[in-house]
C-alpha cells in the first residue's frame, strides 16, 4: 500500500476569553514548521488588528510566594487582612487569593516570617515562601494579567456578566421589541508571537424587558392549563436570566413548584428568614407576587473536593431572560433591527474599541491599577497580510473565474452542474389553498432546471388539510421505494410540523426530502432566485454534485466533525461526522452518532472513521492517501481533550488498516482585522491570510477570511493545527483550507468555515433538533440535511 497521510483541522464553538489552553505547545512535535510556520504565496496587505500591545519593563517578573498561617482558619478575609496590615507591603503592587502571594518586587528572604495579632490577641504566625519567578510568558502570569485587567475594567464600572464586561448605564433600547442591550467588551490577553498582548472586541448582552414572572403569565393564558407546569419547564429549563440586582447571571436547572416567597430559608448564621424578607432587607426589593413558584440554579462547586452542587433559588419576579428565543429569532423585523444595534461596521467597531482604550488611560483609578504592577497599554498593533490567489470555479465541461470571489451565484446562471441526476418520481404535498403557489413553483422549478442540466419531471401532487395529521398520513399511503424525492410545501414554520415530517422521511420511510415555507414562495421578485436555491438543494439531496474547485493533492479524503446538543434529551449530544467519497471532493458520506457523555469531545471517532474509510474504498477501489479532519464545536480550552482524546481515537483506527497513515488537527477560533482605504477602515479583502504576529508562537496556526460581509465586521477564522505529520507546507495547507470554504453547495459562494465543517454541524443540529435518533443508513450518502 502507498504511504498515506491524514490531516484533521477543527474549530472551538463561541470564543472563550479567560485563559484559553494555556501552556499547550503543539508545534515543537509538528517537525515541519518547528523553525518556520509561514507562508509566502500572495498579494502582500496591510491590516489593524483589535490587538493592543502590553508595555513591561526590562527583565520583569511576576514572584509566587505560598503563604501559610499557624494557627490555621479558613476566614480568606481575616487572612487578607493579617497579610497587608505588615510594612512590607504597604504601596506595593501584590494580589492574594488567601494561599497564593503575587508580588511585583521580590522580598529579601527565599522564606520571609512574619508575627501578627488578631483582634483577639492571638498571636499568628505567618509564613511566606518564594515558590517561582514567572516571565511574562508563562502561563500563570497570563493569567495573572487576565485578572488585572478585569479589574481595570471594573473600574471603569463596567460589570461582569458571564465573560464579558458590560455597561448597564448606556443601554440601547429597542421598544418596538422590548428588548434592551447592554454595549460592553471581551478581552484577553495572551502571549502571541513575540509579546504579550490584549485582544478586545466589542459585545452585547440582549435582555429582555419582560420578567420571567411574566413570561410564565403570559403562557399560561396561551396554553392549556393542565398543561401549564410541563410547557414551562419544556420553555425556560436551559435558559440564562440576569438578576439586575446583582448583575449575575444564572442557568434554569429546575423549577420548584412548591417553593414560594413567603417560605424560609437558613442564612449562614443560622438563623431562617424568608424570601420576601431576604430582598427587603438585602437589596431594598419589594416582591409582589407572593404565590410565584422560585427558579432553581444548580452552581459549580470552587472546592474540588465537593460533590453536592450549589443550590441557588431565584424569584421569577426578578429575573429577566437573556439571549434570544427560537420564536424570536424567526422575527425578521426583530433580527433586522437587532442587526442594526449590534452588526458594527469596521469603522464604528474601531472607535468603539478606540473609547475603551481612551478610557482606561484617562482613568486614574483604572491607570493607577496598570502602572502599580509596572504594566502599559500601547496603540493597536498593524502587520502584513496576504490575499492568495482567487479560486476558478469547475463546472460541467467548463470553468468560471467569478466576478466575486464571494459570491457566484450569478456567473453559474447558464452553466450545467458538474453531475445532475434527473428527477422523474416525485410528490409534492401542500394544502388546497397553496395550490397555485405549487403549481408556480414547479413552473419556476422546471426553468431554471434546463440551463443547470437538471430534467425535472412533472410530480404526484396531494392537496391535503392544514395539519400536522394530514401530513402524516398522505406520506404513510404515497410514499414507496420508487419515490425519489418529496417535497412538502408548509402553511407555517410550526417546528411540531416540521419535525414530525423529518421523522418520518428519514427514520420510518428515507427518501430525501424538501419542506419550502409558503410564504418564501410569495415573496415580490423572489420566485426564480428561490426556486433556483431549491433546485440545487434537491441535486445535492438526490446525490448530485453541483461544482468544484483544482485540488492539486490526489486521492485526498477531507472530513468534518461537529458535536451539537440534544434538544430533547438533557444531557445527551449529537456527533456529526462527514467524509468525502470522491477525489475532487464532491461527493460526502454522513455518519451521526449519539453519546450520553454530555460534554462536546466525541469518543465514537474510531467508529466514523472506519465507516468513512469503507465507503472511500468502495468508490474509489484504494485507501485514501492523505486525510484532512476539520473538528467543529469544541470550545478553547478543550485543546488538551482534543489532541489527549480524540486524536489517538482518530490514529487508531487508522494504523489498524496500514500504518504509513500520519495526522494533523486544526482547531479554529475568531479574531478581528481591519484593512486601510482611503482613509478608512473596510473589511480585508476575500482570501486574506494571517500567519505572523496576532497568531502563537507555540501553535501552528493561521488566520483566514474566507467570507464576503456586506454589512458589520467579517469574522476571521483562526486555525490551530495541533498535530500534523503530512509534511504539507504552510502554504498548501492554507490554500487548501481556503479552496474548501468554496464547496458548501447550499450557497453559491464562500463561506466562513470549511464546506466539511458545515456540512457537519448541519447534520448535527437536524438531529440534534428535529430526529433525536440516529438517521437511516439509506440516506448515509446524500446530504439530506440541507
Amino acid at each position: 500500500e502507498s504511504k498515506s497521510q491524514c490531516a484533521v483541522l477543527g474549530k472551538g464553538g463561541r470564543t472563550r476569553y479567560d485563559f484559553p489552553d494555556l501552556g499547550i505547545n503543539t508545534r515543537k512535535s509538528i517537525a515541519h514548521v518547528r523553525d518556520c510556520k509561514t507562508g509566502s504565496s500572495g498579494i502582500p496587505v496591510k491590516v489593524i488588528t483589535n490587538l493592543y500591545s502590553l508595555l513591561l519593563p526590562r527583565e520583569w517578573q511576576l514572584y509566587q510566594y505560598h503563604v501559610t498561617f499557624n494557627p490555621e482558619f479558613e476566614s480568606r478575609r481575616l487572612r487578607l487582612a493579617l497579610l497587608y496590615s505588615h510594612a512590607e507591603f504597604l504601596g506595593k503592587a501584590k494580589a492574594f487569593d488567601g494561599v497564593i502571594l503575587f508580588l511585583s518586587q521580590k522580598l529579601e528572604n527565599q522564606v520571609t516570617e512574619l508575627l501578627t495579632e488578631t483582634k483577639r490577641g492571638e498571636t499568628v504566625k505567618i509564613t511566606i515562601t518564594l515558590k517561582s519567578k514567572l516571565p511574562p510568558s508563562s502561563p500563570v502570569c497570563i493569567q495573572f494579567f487576565n485578572i488585572v485587567f478585569k479589574k481595570v475594567l471594573k473600574k471603569l464600572s463596567l460589570y461582569q456578566v458571564g465573560r464579558n464586561f458590560y455597561s448597564p448605564s448606556e443601554p440601547v433600547v429597542i421598544p418596538q421589541h422590548r428588548l434592551t442591550l447592554w454595549p460592553g467588551f471581551a478581552i484577553s490577553i495572551s502571549q502571541f508571537e513575540s509579546r504579550v498582548m490584549l485582544s478586545v472586541d466589542v459585545s452585547h448582552k440582549v435582555l429582555c424587558n419582560d420578567t420571567v414572572l411574566e413570561f410564565m403569565t403570559d403562557l399560561y393564558t396561551r396554553c392549556d392549563r393542565a398543561g401549564f407546569t410541563e410547557m414551562c419547564e419544556k420553555e425556560l429549563i436551559g435558559l440564562v436570566v440576569l438578576t439586575r440586582y446583582n448583575n449575575k447571571t444564572y442557568r434554569i436547572d429546575d423549577i420548584n413548584w412548591s417553593v414560594k416567597p413567603t417560605d424560609t430559608f437558613p442564612k449562614r448564621d443560622g438563623t431562617d428568614i424568608s424570601y420576601v424578607d431576604y430582598y427587603k432587607q438585602q437589596y431594598e426589593v419589594v416582591l409582589r407576587d407572593l404565590n410565584q413558584p422560585v427558579l432553581v440554579s444548580r452552581l459549580k462547586n470552587k472546592q474540588k473536593d465537593s460533590i453536592e452542587p450549589r443550590i441557588v433559588h431565584l424569584i421569577p419576579e426578578l429575573c429577566y431572560l437573556t439571549g434570544l428565543t427560537s420564536q424570536a429569532r424567526a422575527d425578521y423585523r426583530l433580527m433586522k433591527d437587532l442587526v442594526q444595534e449590534t452588526r458594527l461596521n469596521p469603522e464604528r467597531r474601531q472607535q468603539r474599541l478606540s473609547r475603551l482604550t481612551d478610557n482606561i488611560q484617562r482613568n486614574s483609578e483604572a491607570r493607577l491599577e496598570l502602572e502599580t504592577w509596572g504594566l502599559q497599554l500601547e496603540c493597536q498593533i498593524s502587520l502584513t497580510g496576504r490575499i492568495v490567489p482567487a479560486e476558478k470555479i469547475l463546472m460541467q465541461g467548463e470553468m468560471c473565474l467569478p466576478m466575486s470571489a464571494g459570491d457566484w451565484s450569478k456567473d453559474m446562471r447558464n452553466m450545467k452542474m458538474l453531475g445532475v441526476p434527473s428527477l422523474d418520481t416525485w410528490l409534492i404535498v401542500c394544502s388546497n389553498r397553496n395550490a397555485e403557489i405549487v403549481k408556480n413553483l414547479l413552473n419556476c422549478l422546471r426553468r431554471v432546471g434546463g440551463p443547470m442540466g437538471f430534467r425535472i419531471e412533472y410530480p404526484k401532487i396531494l392537496h391535503i388539510q392544514e395539519s400536522t395529521l394530514a401530513f402524516l398520513r398522505a406520506l404513510q399511503q404515497h410514499v414507496n421505494p420508487e419515490v425519489q424525492l418529496v417535497m412538502c410545501v408548509l402553511p407555517s414554520n410550526q417546528k411540531d410540523c416540521y419535525d414530525s415530517i423529518k421523522k418520518f422521511l428519514i427514520l420510518d420511510r428515507p427518501v430525501p426530502s424538501q419542506c419550502v415555507l409558503a410564504r418564501t414562495l410569495t415573496k415580490p421578485g423572489m420566485m426564480m432566485s428561490v426556486a433556483t436555491k431549491i433546485a440545487m438543494q434537491i441535486i445535492c439531496k438526490l446525490g448530485g454534485e453541483l461544482w468544484a474547485v483544482e485540488i492539486p493533492l490526489k486521492s485526498l479524503m477531507v472530513i468534518g466533525i461537529d458535536v451539537s446538543k440534544d434538544a430533547l434529551n438533557k444531557g445527551s449530544s449529537v456527533v456529526g461526522f462527514v467524509a468525502s467519497t470522491s477525489s475532487r471532493i464532491t461527493r460526502w458520506s454522513s455518519h451521526c452518532i449519539f453519546q450520553t457523555t454530555g460534554t462536546d469531545i466525541a469518543d465514537c471517532l474510531k467508529v466514523c472513521m472506519k465507516g468513512a474509510i469503507s465507503k472511500w474504498l468502495k468508490h474509489n477501489q484504494e485507501l485514501p492517501a492523505r486525510i484532512i479532519v476539520y473538528r467543529d464545536g469544541v470550545g478553547d480550552g478543550q485543546l488538551k481533550m482534543v489532541v489527549d482524546y480524540e486524536v489517538p481515537q482518530l490514529f487508531s483506527s487508522l494504523t489498524e488498516l496500514s500504518t504509513n497513515y500520519s495526522l494533523s488537527v486544526v482547531k479554529k477560533c475568531i479574531a478581528r482585522f481591519f484593512a486601510e482605504a482611503d482613509g478608512s477602515l473596510r473589511n480585508p479583502p476575500i482570501g486574506t491570510v494571517v500567519d505572523t504576529e496576532a497568531t502563537r508562537p507555540e501553535w501552528y496556526d493561521f488566520y483566514l477570511v474566507s467570507q464576503l460581509v456586506h454589512q458589520g465586521t467579517v469574522n476571521p477564522t483562526h486555525y490551530n493545527v495541533v498535530y500534523d505529520d503530512s509534511g504539507l507546507k504552510p502554504d498548501h495547507m492554507q490554500r487548501l483550507t481556503y479552496k474548501m470554504c468554496h464547496l458548501y453547495y447550499n450557497w453559491p459562494g464562500l463561506i466562513r468555515v470549511p464546506a466539511p465543517c458545515q456540512y457537519a454541524h448541519k447534520l448535527a443540529f437536524l438531529v440534534g433538533q428535529s430526529l433525536h435518533r440516529e438517521p437511516s443508513l439509506e440516506l448515509t450518502e446524500k446530504l439530506f440535511y440541507l
